[in-house]
Formats: C-alpha cells, structure tokens, sequence
C-alpha cells in the first residue's frame, strides 16, 4: 500500500483553488521559502503516514467537493504517492491543481516517472517559490505574483507553457424579464 505522509488536510477549502475543495497538505519541503504561509509543513520528520486510499475514502465522504489541491509541502517530493492519489481523483472525475516550487518547465526535464504521472493528473498547476517581496493578496490562487496558474493538459499538449484562465459561465437574462 502506497503511503503520503501528511502535515494535514482541509476537508472544505475554498481558497486552495475554485470550488469547495478538499486541501492535501503534505509533510516536508526543500524550498524553504521565506515567509512560507505553511513553515510547520517544511520539515520532513513529523507529519502522519496516511494510505492513499484512507486519503481518497475520506475525500469521497463529501458529495458537495468537486476538486482537490495537493498542497505542501512539496507535492513533487512525494511524486508516487501523490500521482497515485491523483490517478484514483480523475478516475473519479474531481478536479485536481497541485502547488509546487519547483517551475514547470524544470519539472519537465526530470526524468522521473512518479512527476510525469502527476503532471498527466494534474488540472492546473501553481508553480513557482514563494517569494515574499512579490506577496500579493491580488493574485487569486497564488501568494507571490511570480507565480502561474499553468493549465497542464493544454501545456503538454503544446510543449509549452498555457496559463489557465477560469471560465467565466454565460449568462442569459430570462426572457420573462
């Protein structure tokens, strides 16, 4: 059985990416970025071993969350486990952003089968370290404005960055007005 070790999780996050959302945090990080919102994460002793169906079982409990972030932590320093979970998620059509530190292309020169897996799984990736000079409370999603929202699938595709952009629904007025 497949393990994460986690710092914590959010069952009903709605800052982590659109939607009520469930927030995997998991335990250690190699960045070390100063002013990091979640510093307790960093280390990589302590947090709690959890299986990556216990995670899923529990994400599974709310109907209403339509996405999940795998948040740290550094998803990427745990790869296997995370692409793992991320399999299982859009098997079972959630959603799924994963923040990192490291940039996309970077990631993209590694030869490592567990990141290419969670790339292929991930909706939406927040790339890029935290840097406190550039902290902004205007970039929805991100906490320094040197970071991207990149739309995975669309960048594999294209072999290049695609930023993502949210899709504003149409609205009609109802004819009765």
């Amino acid at each position: 059985m497949t393990t994460l070790k986690l710092y914590g999780t959010v069952q009903d996050s709605i800052v982590d990416g659109p939607g009520l959302r469930y927030a995997v945090f998991v335990q250690g990080c190699s960045h070390g970025c100063p002013g990091c919102h979640n510093p307790e994460s960093q280390p990589f002793e302590g947090g709690e071993e959890h299986t990556v169906e216990e995670v899923f079982t529990d994400i599974r409990k709310n109907p209403l969350i339509t996405g999940v972030t795998l948040s740290g932590g550094e998803p990427f320093e745990q790869a296997d486990a995370c692409a793992e979970l991320a399999v299982r998620l859009k098997e079972a059509s959630f959603d799924v952003w994963t923040y990192t530190g490291y940039l996309f292309e970077d990631l993209m020169k590694r030869d490592d089968e567990g990141i290419g897996r969670l790339l292929e799984h991930t909706d939406v990736l927040v790339d890029g370290p935290f840097v406190e000079a550039l902290k902004s409370i205007d970039c929805p999603w991100r906490g320094s404005t040197n970071q991207r929202l990149i739309n995975v699938p669309r960048s594999l595709e294209c072999g290049g960055v695609v930023e993502w952009a949210q899709e504003q629904p149409e609205l009609e007025v109802p004819s009765n007005w």
